[in-house]
Protein backbone atom coordinates (compact mmCIF):
# COMPACT_ATOMS: atom_id res chain seq x y z
CA UNK A 1 0.00 0.00 0.00
CA UNK A 2 1.43 3.27 -1.05
CA UNK A 3 2.11 5.83 1.88
CA UNK A 4 -0.72 7.90 3.66
CA UNK A 5 -0.34 11.15 3.18
CA UNK A 6 -2.35 14.55 3.98
CA UNK A 7 -4.81 15.23 1.02
CA UNK A 8 -7.69 17.36 0.48
CA UNK A 9 -11.11 14.93 -1.21
CA UNK A 10 -14.28 16.62 -2.11
CA UNK A 11 -17.85 15.48 -3.49
CA UNK A 12 -21.18 16.22 -3.39
CA UNK A 13 -20.45 19.91 -1.78
CA UNK A 14 -18.38 18.02 1.11
CA UNK A 15 -15.01 18.38 1.62
CA UNK A 16 -12.46 16.10 3.81
CA UNK A 17 -9.07 18.08 4.54
CA UNK A 18 -6.68 17.15 6.96
CA UNK A 19 -7.39 18.37 10.13
CA UNK A 20 -5.50 21.15 11.99
CA UNK A 21 -5.76 23.61 15.42
CA UNK A 22 -7.85 26.08 12.79
CA UNK A 23 -10.50 23.94 12.84
CA UNK A 24 -11.19 24.05 16.43
CA UNK A 25 -13.58 26.58 16.75
CA UNK A 26 -15.68 24.92 13.75
CA UNK A 27 -15.21 21.47 15.80
CA UNK A 28 -16.62 22.85 18.61
CA UNK A 29 -19.44 24.38 17.14
CA UNK A 30 -20.05 21.27 15.64
CA UNK A 31 -20.02 18.89 19.14
CA UNK A 32 -22.06 21.77 20.70
CA UNK A 33 -24.75 21.03 18.20
CA UNK A 34 -26.56 18.33 19.64
CA UNK A 35 -24.34 18.23 23.08
CA UNK A 36 -22.59 14.85 21.22
CA UNK A 37 -20.31 14.42 24.06
CA UNK A 38 -22.85 13.44 26.51
CA UNK A 39 -23.40 10.56 24.66
CA UNK A 40 -22.01 7.52 26.27
CA UNK A 41 -21.32 5.40 23.22
CA UNK A 42 -19.17 7.93 21.08
CA UNK A 43 -15.83 9.40 21.33
CA UNK A 44 -16.85 13.29 21.15
CA UNK A 45 -14.85 16.03 22.17
CA UNK A 46 -16.53 18.34 24.91
CA UNK A 47 -16.06 21.86 23.88
CA UNK A 48 -12.97 22.24 26.37
CA UNK A 49 -11.41 19.41 25.18
CA UNK A 50 -11.28 20.13 21.44
CA UNK A 51 -7.75 21.71 21.17
CA UNK A 52 -6.34 18.64 22.99
CA UNK A 53 -8.29 16.29 20.76
CA UNK A 54 -7.13 18.24 17.47
CA UNK A 55 -3.00 17.90 19.14
CA UNK A 56 -3.42 14.33 19.81
CA UNK A 57 -4.93 13.34 16.35
CA UNK A 58 -1.77 15.22 14.46
CA UNK A 59 0.53 13.52 17.21
CA UNK A 60 -0.68 10.07 16.17
CA UNK A 61 0.63 10.24 12.37
CA UNK A 62 1.57 8.18 10.33
CA UNK A 63 -0.96 5.49 11.96
CA UNK A 64 -3.72 7.90 11.77
CA UNK A 65 -5.12 10.69 9.35
CA UNK A 66 -7.58 13.46 10.96
CA UNK A 67 -10.21 15.09 8.89
CA UNK A 68 -12.31 17.84 9.28
CA UNK A 69 -15.67 17.41 7.19
CA UNK A 70 -16.67 20.84 5.50
CA UNK A 71 -19.64 21.93 3.97
CA UNK A 72 -18.06 23.63 0.64
CA UNK A 73 -20.93 25.61 0.74
CA UNK A 74 -21.36 27.35 3.78
CA UNK A 75 -18.05 26.71 4.69
CA UNK A 76 -19.52 25.14 8.07
CA UNK A 77 -17.47 22.50 9.32
CA UNK A 78 -20.01 19.50 9.83
CA UNK A 79 -17.79 16.81 11.99
CA UNK A 80 -14.34 15.16 11.47
CA UNK A 81 -13.26 11.34 10.89
CA UNK A 82 -9.81 9.89 10.23
CA UNK A 83 -8.07 6.86 9.00
CA UNK A 84 -6.71 5.09 11.97
CA UNK A 85 -4.40 1.98 12.63
CA UNK A 86 -2.73 2.27 9.35
CA UNK A 87 -0.40 -0.82 8.84
CA UNK A 88 0.94 0.12 5.15
CA UNK A 89 3.13 -3.28 5.22
CA UNK A 90 -0.10 -5.23 5.15
CA UNK A 91 -2.48 -2.54 3.15
CA UNK A 92 -4.78 -2.54 5.95
CA UNK A 93 -6.37 0.79 7.24
CA UNK A 94 -9.57 1.60 9.55
CA UNK A 95 -12.46 4.89 8.62
CA UNK A 96 -13.28 5.93 12.03
CA UNK A 97 -13.34 8.45 14.83
CA UNK A 98 -16.13 9.73 12.90
CA UNK A 99 -18.74 12.20 14.39
CA UNK A 100 -21.49 14.78 13.02
CA UNK A 101 -23.00 18.04 14.49
CA UNK A 102 -26.70 16.35 14.81
CA UNK A 103 -28.32 18.94 11.97
CA UNK A 104 -25.85 16.70 9.36
CA UNK A 105 -26.77 13.09 11.20
CA UNK A 106 -28.89 11.00 8.43
CA UNK A 107 -28.10 13.05 5.45
CA UNK A 108 -25.77 12.37 2.57
CA UNK A 109 -22.63 13.54 4.22
CA UNK A 110 -21.77 10.33 6.18
CA UNK A 111 -22.33 8.10 2.63
CA UNK A 112 -19.99 11.16 0.82
CA UNK A 113 -17.51 10.68 3.19
CA UNK A 114 -17.45 6.79 3.25
CA UNK A 115 -17.04 7.00 -0.30
CA UNK A 116 -14.40 9.38 -0.31
CA UNK A 117 -12.71 7.53 1.94
CA UNK A 118 -13.26 4.22 0.36
CA UNK A 119 -12.48 5.41 -3.44
CA UNK A 120 -9.10 7.00 -1.78
CA UNK A 121 -7.86 4.21 0.43
CA UNK A 122 -8.71 1.64 -2.58
CA UNK A 123 -8.07 3.08 -5.58
CA UNK A 124 -5.25 5.49 -4.92
CA UNK A 125 -3.52 4.19 -1.47
CA UNK A 126 -4.07 0.31 -2.73
CA UNK A 127 -5.44 -0.88 0.44
CA UNK A 128 -6.21 -4.52 0.79
CA UNK A 129 -8.64 -4.14 3.37
CA UNK A 130 -10.41 -1.17 5.40
CA UNK A 131 -11.82 -1.42 8.81
CA UNK A 132 -14.38 0.06 10.67
CA UNK A 133 -15.51 -0.59 14.37
CA UNK A 134 -17.37 0.69 17.15
CA UNK A 135 -18.96 0.23 20.35
CA UNK A 136 -21.12 -2.38 20.90
CA UNK A 137 -23.76 -0.90 22.75
CA UNK A 138 -23.63 1.77 19.53
CA UNK A 139 -26.54 0.58 17.52
CA UNK A 140 -26.82 3.36 14.98
CA UNK A 141 -23.49 2.99 14.23
CA UNK A 142 -23.56 -0.64 13.68
CA UNK A 143 -26.45 -0.39 11.51
CA UNK A 144 -25.05 2.42 9.64
CA UNK A 145 -21.61 0.83 8.89
CA UNK A 146 -23.61 -2.53 7.92
CA UNK A 147 -25.86 -0.24 5.41
CA UNK A 148 -22.61 0.65 3.76
CA UNK A 149 -22.14 -3.28 2.84
CA UNK A 150 -18.95 -4.02 5.59
CA UNK A 151 -18.74 -7.62 6.77
CA UNK A 152 -19.09 -8.11 10.48
CA UNK A 153 -15.57 -9.36 11.87
CA UNK A 154 -16.76 -10.20 15.14
CA UNK A 155 -16.02 -8.89 18.61
CA UNK A 156 -13.26 -7.69 20.68
CA UNK A 157 -14.62 -8.40 23.95
CA UNK A 158 -13.10 -5.92 26.88
CA UNK A 159 -11.33 -3.67 24.38
CA UNK A 160 -11.18 0.06 25.31
CA UNK A 161 -12.42 1.85 27.76
CA UNK A 162 -14.74 4.75 27.35
CA UNK A 163 -15.01 8.20 28.76
CA UNK A 164 -17.22 7.42 32.05
CA UNK A 165 -14.55 4.39 32.72
CA UNK A 166 -16.25 1.18 31.87
CA UNK A 167 -14.67 -0.63 29.50
CA UNK A 168 -16.68 -1.50 26.14
CA UNK A 169 -16.63 -4.53 23.67
CA UNK A 170 -15.32 -3.40 20.28
CA UNK A 171 -17.69 -4.53 17.25
CA UNK A 172 -15.38 -4.68 14.05
CA UNK A 173 -16.49 -4.56 10.30
CA UNK A 174 -14.64 -4.72 7.07
CA UNK A 175 -14.20 -4.06 3.54
CA UNK A 176 -11.85 -6.22 1.23
CA UNK A 177 -10.43 -4.96 -1.92
CA UNK A 178 -11.78 -7.55 -4.11
CA UNK A 179 -15.61 -6.31 -2.38
CA UNK A 180 -14.51 -2.75 -3.25
CA UNK A 181 -17.00 -2.83 -6.54
CA UNK A 182 -19.64 -3.56 -5.78
CA UNK A 183 -19.77 -1.75 -2.08
CA UNK A 184 -18.51 1.63 -4.48
CA UNK A 185 -22.10 0.94 -6.54
CA UNK A 186 -24.12 0.30 -3.73
CA UNK A 187 -22.67 3.81 -2.53
CA UNK A 188 -23.41 5.33 -5.26
CA UNK A 189 -26.94 4.11 -5.92
CA UNK A 190 -27.23 5.46 -2.00
CA UNK A 191 -26.40 8.98 -2.86
CA UNK A 192 -28.70 8.37 -5.71
CA UNK A 193 -31.03 8.40 -3.76
CA UNK A 194 -30.45 11.64 -2.17
CA UNK A 195 -30.36 13.21 -5.27
CA UNK A 196 -26.64 13.26 -5.78
CA UNK A 197 -25.94 12.56 -9.73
Amino acid sequence: MNTVLPATLELHGVRLEPLGAHHADGLRAAAADGELWQLRVTSVPAPDEVDAYIYKAIGQRPTRLAFAVIDVASGALMGTTSYHDIVADIGRLEIGYTWYAKRWQRTHVNTTCKLLLMTHAFETLGAALVGLRTDNFNHASQAAIERLGAKKDGVLRHHAQRRDGTVRDTVMYSIAAGEWAEVKAHLRYKLAQHGMA
